[in-house]
């Protein structure tokens, strides 16, 4: 990229819209049609009940292409769940495929030894990582998950301080794995298994719609940052019944929780009073990093840098299996062996997350991600209003929430009404999916090749859907 071209002029030329199917959204067959019927039963059929998202969405696919899917009957739908935010250059990009096609014919799997793909990748993190990271800092994989990036950094925080506990926060969700389960808030999700780790505890995160200290009409803007105090507390209070923990688990946005963003200056708080009291700060980035919310790194908005990160979801390019931590040289204490993964070497899953941060950088994807997001939220903002059901709607870059309640006045979570538009969307021809602490939000995390006039069909068929719904109360 030339240096006297703006972000903005990178981003009219890149011609997104040829990497998505330009009809979209395109039905042809009423919805779910008869292959995606039978696929669907067959999958009920022989795979275990555990499955979710195929239950609530109840579609077989074929193919994909940019921000839009197509389903086994030739129906298109713009996607605006991305995989739960794994596809951030768009499925199939096709800078990616090529890197994909030229390391298959080569090689696959290495476990931890040196292959191109794997020190090229790193290389890369270390130049991209955010603050004082940057070009100071060391990577290290272990299994493919997101949930193992998390377990290997809570355990890199114990080696490094010689404790056993976590504080990690309200809304908060880092995988479904054992250890990772332990750090997250959501009790549907552990209630079955528990005990899990023990001495994990839990501090309030800004959730200023739902303001856990009691303020009824606060926003990020209005916060007194009075869960910011609580953290101090928990550190400062002897009796607080905390013990010094080995570390402080926190996502800079928080996503399953519902799309939540806090104040500007909430994480650069925490991080200072991590520096006070000596306590590593883990930032978990699996969901909100790598271009989503519009910088490289969602803790780069209140200029924040972490200990330690974890990486995966966009990281793996276009959905390859990977996950990594990124953490400062000086927390570079594991010993040979002490985290490790018999795919931690997947060749072909760092050369595509190689070439999907290339092609990030050469197109300025999180500038096209806040711009988007910008002009996506504004329209949101606006059905807010008229919505009576819509009690608030947030975001940053191209991760957005819409949370449904049944009085707006009393903010009473309706769950119902989220299941229900979103049940009303993919007929249209939109994927969006859910979350929250009621699973009462409506999410957007879509590829972030999305064009604005996709974006803009999308908001339509949503707003059809919450129209729809609400005559239907």
């Amino acid at each position: 990229m030339s240096a006297t071209v703006q972000p903005s002029e990178v981003v009219r030329r890149t011609r997104f819209e040829d990497l998505s199917y330009p009809e979209a959204p395109k039905l042809v067959t009423p919805i779910p049609g008869p292959k995606s019927k039978e696929a669907t039963a067959i999958q009920k059929k022989y795979e275990s009940n555990v499955v979710s998202y195929a239950k609530a969405i109840p579609l077989g696919f074929e193919e994909g292409r940019g921000a839009t899917v197509k389903d086994m009957d030739g129906n298109i739908y713009i996607d605006f769940f991305g995989g739960a935010g794994v596809l951030n250059v768009g499925h199939c990009n096709p800078d990616v495929l090529r890197a994909v096609s030229r390391q298959e014919k080569k090689f696959i799997h290495a476990l931890d030894f040196a292959t191109k793909p794997k020190l090229d990748l790193i290389r890369k993190l270390v130049e991209i990582a955010p603050g004082e990271m940057k070009d100071h800092s060391k990577v290290f994989f272990g299994g493919p998950t997101g949930s193992d990036a998390v377990e290997a950094a809570v355990k890199l925080a114990k080696v490094n301080t010689g404790r056993r506990g976590v504080l990690a926060f309200e809304g908060g969700y880092h995988g479904m794995t054992s250890g990772a389960l332990s750090f997250g808030s959501g009790k549907k999700f552990k209630e079955n298994f528990i005990p899990l780790v023990p001495e994990v505890h839990f501090a309030p995160y800004a959730y200023c719609y739902r303001c856990p200290f009691g303020k009824r009409d606060g926003t990020p803007e209005e916060c007194c940052m009075q869960c910011v105090d609580y953290v101090r507390h928990i550190f400062e209070d002897p009796h607080s019944g905390v013990v010094d923990p080995a570390a402080l688990l926190v996502e800079a946005v928080q996503g399953e929780g519902g799309t939540i963003v806090p104040p500007e200056n909430y994480i650069s708080e925490l991080r200072r009073i991590c520096d006070e009291f000596g306590v590593p700060m883990i930032i978990d980035e699996i969901q909100a990093g790598l271009g989503r919310t519009g910088k490289m790194f969602a803790c780069e908005h209140s200029r924040t840098t972490p200990d330690i990160m974890t990486l995966s979801k966009g990281l793996g390019g276009i959905g390859f299996p990977l996950s990594a931590c990124v953490c400062r040289e000086e927390m570079d204490k594991f010993s040979p062996g002490a985290h490790i993964g018999t795919f931690r070497g997947q060749a072909v899953s760092m050369a595509a997350g190689f070439a999907a941060l290339n092609f990030m950088a050469k197109y300025a994807i999180p500038e096209h991600a806040m711009r988007l997001g910008e002009h996506m939220l504004r329209r949101l903002k606006e059905i807010e209003r008229k919505s009576k059901r819509i009690g608030d709607v947030r975001g940053k870059g191209l991760m957005l929430g819409i949370e449904f309640v049944k009085d707006k006045k009393a903010k009473t979570p309706a769950e119902d009404i989220a299941r229900d538009v979103r049940k009303r969307c993919y007929p249209k021809g939109l994927i969006v999916e859910l979350g929250g602490h009621y699973n009462n939000v409506v999410r957007f995390l879509p590829p972030l090749v999305l064009t604005e006039e996709l974006a803009d069909k999308g908001i339509d068929i949503f707003t059809e859907a919450v129209r729809e719904s609400e005559r239907a109360v």
